[in-house]
């Protein structure tokens, strides 16, 4: 009998909200996913951790300890509603299945910082974040009190600023956090809609200074990613939502994408769409602090992309920020009469004010956005780089190390 164990890695659908950053994450591709659920393929992975410090809720971080021939297929797993309980492997000696739990963390798993494109950890200064204090069994009530159109009437975007408020509950949240919200109604199969992430909007003392609420940066969804027409659930309800309404939300998530505290930092922020909803809350928080005289004296840069200006979230109060506060950078793709620029293009144009940032020990990058800028922005960060005479692959790595390159993509 093959007695070989394994200390399974899987994925708790009870908790998980479907955010797809585990798969991006995972170097091995082995985490895939339906219409329901995110599954580990046991043949696949390696145990190299990359994927556990980016889950927002620790849904990732779950092991059962079982025979390898008995492991878990991935067919079964996307038919789960919760995960199985653990089963001692009484037919095994102890000490095999101890020297399985306890084995050596440098035995099991590769630096995950080596393993991913971007940090696994915050930065050192960063505030200590509240992360799950409400979930699917505790979900916590909000209520709307705005909700504003924030790209141009008549554009295919159409990008809402939602701004809801918690009341006397307890929901802090840092900048580059985010929260769940649960549609109501349920799916095809009959069972309520899963929680859908969102990143939030505003910073720590509210989307209005000294309130209990928070903003969001919702676009509504009417195709796929293939130009297919869907109606995507979550994002029209939230676009739909009038003042007054109550909704659910879970959360807040997120531990690593934080904005750093120290002085002076620089905040590199590279987004497109509504990635642009962390870079406001960074944005708006150090406004604020030079507003009351506490700013710390770094320099924050700005490359943010859209197809056209008019489908540009916060276009004009980003034009009201004073010159000498932020550096601001536009890249439109779909301008007429004039060539696509994407925001790689632009940071290629302004790449001595980039490699200036990256000299810089002080510097943070924050990239939010869609998946596919990822390679480009990172290109263009390593070509800046080395262009004055840095060594990419060492920087790289610091980057990531000390917690300062952050990646969220979608």
């Amino acid at each position: 009998m093959n007695t070989e164990v394994l200390k399974q890695h899987l994925i708790d659908p009870e908790i998980c909200i479907r955010c797809n950053t585990c798969e991006d994450t995972c170097p091995v591709d082995a985490i895939t996913h339906d219409s329901r659920n995110y599954v580990v393929d046991a043949d696949i992975c390696n145990h190299c951790m990359a994927c556990i410090s980016p889950c927002p809720t620790g849904s990732i971080d779950n092991w059962r300890t079982v025979l390898r021939v008995a492991a878990y297929p991935t067919v079964d797993q996307l038919t789960w509603d919760e995960l199985p309980k653990e089963v001692p492997l009484a037919i095994l000696p102890a000490d095999a299945v101890a020297a399985v739990d306890n084995a050596d963390e440098e035995e099991l798993q590769i630096n995950a910082a080596d393993a991913s494109l971007g940090s696994v950890v915050a930065p050192v200064s960063a505030s200590q974040p509240t992360v799950n204090l409400h979930g699917i069994k505790n979900v916590i009530t909000a209520t709307v009190s705005g909700n504003f159109r924030v790209t141009q009437i008549g554009t295919e975007s159409d990008t809402h600023h939602i701004v809801l408020d918690f009341g006397s509950a307890n929901f802090p949240v840092l900048e580059g956090q985010s929260l769940g919200i649960i549609a109501p109604g349920v799916d095809g199969q009959g069972r309520a809609y899963h929680a859908r992430q969102y990143s939030i909007a505003n910073p720590r003392d509210g989307e209005r200074p000294g309130y209990n609420n928070v903003s969001l940066t919702v676009k509504r969804v009417t195709t796929d990613y293939d130009g297919n027409p869907v109606r995507g659930v979550a994002s029209n309800y939230v676009c739909n939502l009038k003042k007054g309404d109550v909704v659910q939300v879970i959360g807040p998530f997120g531990a690593t994408f934080l904005m750093p505290n120290s002085a002076p930092s620089n905040i590199l922020m590279i987004c497109t769409g509504t990635g642009s909803a962390p870079m406001r809350a960074m944005t708006e928080r150090r406004r604020r602090l030079r507003l009351a005289g506490t700013d710390n004296g770094g320099k924050l840069m700005l490359f943010f992309g859209a197809r056209s200006q008019q489908e540009l979230p916060y276009f004009g109060p980003l034009m009201n920020l004073p010159k000498d506060f932020i550096d601001i950078n536009f890249a439109f793709s779909r301008t007429p009469d004039q060539p696509k620029r994407y925001v790689q293009d632009v940071m290629r144009e302004r790449a001595d004010a980039v490699a200036t940032l990256l000299k810089d020990a002080n510097t943070h990058i924050y990239v939010c956005g869609l998946k596919g800028m990822e390679a480009g922005v990172l290109e263009a960060l390593r070509d800046a780089a080395v262009t004055h005479g840095m060594d990419w692959q060492e920087l790289h790595l610091a980057l990531k190390r000390q917690g300062r390159l952050h990646l969220e993509t979608y």
